[in-house]
């Protein structure tokens, strides 16, 4: 069992930039690769970004590439994501969560986080 807890959202101004984190629970986070989603309002919710059990590998949806990272420190059993330039179109609840694999990252998800809201302002 793993255990998510994000926070570090808020409202910013556009082109301001957040950082997220993502606390896991238990000594097996190492094991996963773990993933951001999120749910803009009365939309479903989207991939957002995914890195490796090493950290070695991440991929990105198209539109926050360039402005968006993803990085882990197993040590701390956290996953970060980097928001910067942020648009008014990154409103929305941000999820991470936890994959057995990287390669299926964007698809299947064993545990999930409870959500940070991010709202950005024109």
């Amino acid at each position: 069992q793993v255990q998510l807890v994000e926070s570090g959202g808020g409202l910013v101004q556009a082109g301001g930039s957040l950082r997220l984190s993502c606390a896991a629970s238990g000594r097996t986070f190492s094991t996963y690769a773990m993933a951001w989603f999120r749910q803009p309002p009365g939309k479903e919710r989207e991939f957002v970004a995914a890195i490796s059990k090493s950290g070695s590998g991440t991929t990105y949806t198209d539109s926050v590439k360039g402005r968006f990272t993803i990085s882990r420190d197993n040590a701390k059993n956290t996953v970060y994501l980097q928001m910067n330039s942020l648009k008014p179109e990154d409103t929305a609840v941000y999820y991470c969560a936890a994959a057995p694999t990287f390669l299926a990252a964007r698809f299947r998800e064993d545990y999930w986080g409870q959500g940070t809201q991010v709202t950005v302002s024109s």
